[in-house]
């Protein structure tokens, strides 16, 4: 008896993501439903570097999309992450950076006014969380090494000892 083998298409795909925190220290996460398999996750705003961007340009862009917050809040530092996550069906993979953004007000209200109508559909809702709360989401959270990240980039306030 002969097994199908399914083949899943892999990309290259060079991307940012932004590290939003605000007043408080929380973290911005974005609550997507993947159109392909209904799996949902969370993440930090972000995506695709497009061809002519550098990733800084790239972040705020992607930044200002997703959430309508102040681009010139993304810092020019970054950490950089190889991913390898399926989405839509597809395999991602490449390295992505993180940068940080922190805002003066707590828990800013967002306006994602730039995103295209198959991102409408996926966004299913965001939360501004402390790092306890990670542990308590019901859904993945990507990357895994979130926590490390955020360690990375912030090392002075609550995330500067990543749990493990």
């Amino acid at each position: 008896m002969a097994r199908s083998i399914k083949v899943v298409e892999t990309t290259h795909r060079p991307a940012v993501r932004v590290i939003c925190l605000d007043a408080a220290q929380r973290l911005l996460l974005l609550h997507w439903c993947d159109p392909f398999d209904g799996v949902m996750l969370w993440e930090p705003p972000g995506g695709g570097v497009e061809p002519g961007e550098t990733p800084l340009i790239a972040a705020r862009r992607e930044l200002a999309e997703e959430t309508g917050l102040d681009p010139a809040a993304v810092r020019d530092r970054s950490v950089s992450v190889e991913r390898d996550v399926r989405w839509n069906g597809k395999r991602q993979v490449g390295p992505e950076d993180f940068f940080v953004a922190h805002f003066a007000e707590e828990r800013p209200a967002l306006s994602p006014t730039g995103l295209l109508p198959d991102e409408q559909v996926g966004l299913h809702g965001h939360a501004w969380v402390t790092r306890s709360d990670l542990g308590t989401l019901a859904d993945r959270i990507e990357p895994p090494t979130l926590p490390s990240v955020l360690a990375a980039l912030v090392p002075d306030g609550p995330w500067r000892n990543p749990v493990r």
